[in-house]
């Protein structure tokens, strides 16, 4: 039965495309991030829908989409330049087979992200786009929010709809990426026009960053905990009475810690006692294996290079307080452990040019938002009023991933790559209406010149 739902859903999403080309574009992120093929029993298991979607959306634009608007910008370079890098990376790789399994994603995410942005050029679009990728994420993060409360979850025990916990349905990143969107959540909630801003629409808001916080929570992912904690931080830098919010907050915190499970809390414990913690340890010893291996490749080893390496490291518990404490130390061995982090995963896979290109395109995004938001943050124009606090909700939400990213693998997580080509969207939007602002006929210019004049 559910089957079904989904292939009529997916059929009607599609069937509105023909009419409505853009749409296909929607589809293809609605696969891409919610993976209904996984939650099929077995109709959409044999189709690649995925692939159908994203040849859908590219024959459309070619075909009848208005291409006077499209811009090519130095940052789709940049991710055209890294699948090119990685696709030479994936030839020499050191694990041939594993290595292609992963370009066979990869690859997709780079070009749809690179193409993303010349398919949004208008308002209506970018928008659009930003609501489905808010939707379809919140499918997963209510469903683990509702979990969360029901059950209160645990490490590796959440369910999110699926066994295989790749993609957003790992509680790591699934905990990052709900964190990264809650200041999307809430610019929608105010500025949106598909659903304008409404008692019901703010509840809803409200209802979601709340399921979001509870995924942390949920997942006992560590990762989360420092997300939410740096997006603290980011709301406080805008807040007009930032001791009166921080006040509010920690009283929030202290009153929430005795209803939180003491599985979490003591998961949590293993943020400053990490030596204890095995998880932690095997992290900081693989950044170290990845060091020494780009010392002797520079160029990286290509997708899962990780597989190689052996470890060797001790790991000490503390047990008794005050001046009787008993240490133990326990000497671990373990082999083909992953890099736990987006920049060594970036540096032991595609080396200093792969970090290097990585590195720019992010933190240009970041630097792009901030100079946009600058730029029009005191606008009073009715409609570019909405630009700087969209411009603030995506680069708050892209600072939180890079976070994040510190300690998960998520270097090319679509959803991100889909963030990304937002924000080149916006900025080559906002570019051409400001010539198009600029621009006026000749004629035009003569008869103001005159009436300056006289």
């Amino acid at each position: 039965m559910r089957d079904l739902v989904f292939v009529a859903f997916l059929a009607a999403f599609l069937g509105l495309g023909f009419k409505r080309p853009f749409i296909f574009v929607l589809a293809y992120a609605y696969i891409d991030i919610v993976s209904p093929q996984r939650l099929s029993y077995f109709l959409l298991n044999s189709v690649p829908i995925s692939l159908i979607a994203f040849a859908l959306a590219v024959v459309a634009w070619f075909a009848v989409d208005d291409k006077r608007d499209s811009r090519f910008t130095w940052r789709q370079g940049l991710i055209l330049t890294l699948l090119l890098y990685c696709g030479l990376t994936t030839l020499y790789a050191d694990f041939p087979i594993e290595a292609q399994a992963k370009w066979d994603w990869v690859w997709k995410a780079l070009v749809f992200a690179a193409f993303l942005p010349l398919t949004l050029r208008t308002k209506l679009r970018i928008e659009a786009l930003s609501l489905v990728m808010v939707l379809c994420a919140s499918s997963i993060i209510i469903t683990g929010g509702i979990k969360t409360m029901l059950s209160g979850g645990g490490y590796g025990v959440l369910n999110l709809m699926v066994d295989n916990n790749s993609g957003l349905y790992e509680g790591s990143i699934i905990s990052t990426v709900a964190i990264c969107i809650i200041p999307l959540i809430l610019y929608l909630s105010k500025w949106s026009t598909i659903f304008p801003s409404d008692w019901r629409v703010k509840l809803f808001a409200w209802g979601l960053c709340f399921a979001c916080l509870l995924i942390p929570i949920g997942t006992e992912a560590r990762t989360g905990l420092v997300c939410a904690a740096f997006l603290i931080l980011l709301f406080l830098r805008h807040a007009k009475r930032r001791v009166l919010y921080a006040a509010l907050l920690g009283i929030t915190g202290l009153m929430a810690i005795p209803f939180l499970p003491s599985s979490f809390t003591n998961r949590m414990d293993t943020i400053q006692n990490y030596q204890a913690d095995q998880s932690a340890s095997t992290r900081i010893a693989v950044w170290k294996w990845t060091w020494e291996y780009v010392q002797e490749h520079p160029l990286g080893g290509g997708f899962e290079a990780y597989r190689q390496n052996t470890l060797r490291y001790d790991a000490k518990k503390v047990e008794g307080t005050g001046a009787i404490q008993e240490v133990e130390r326990e000497t671990i061995v373990d082999e083909g452990r992953a890099y736990h982090s987006s920049y060594f995963e970036m540096l032991g896979e595609q080396g200093f040019p792969g970090l290097i290109l990585w590195l720019v395109l992010n933190f240009g995004c970041v630097l792009r938002m901030e100079l946009v938001r600058r730029k029009y943050e005191k606008r009073t124009e009715p409609d570019v009023q909405w630009v700087a606090p969209y411009a603030l909700a995506m680069q708050q939400g892209h600072l939180v991933y890079l976070v994040g990213s510190l300690f998960v693998g998520i270097a090319f997580q679509p959803f991100v790559f889909m963030l990304i080509a937002l924000q080149i969207g916006l900025d080559s939007y906002l570019r051409r209406r400001e010539k198009e602002a600029a621009w006026q006929p000749l004629s035009a210019t003569i008869r103001g010149l005159t009436t300056r004049a006289a």
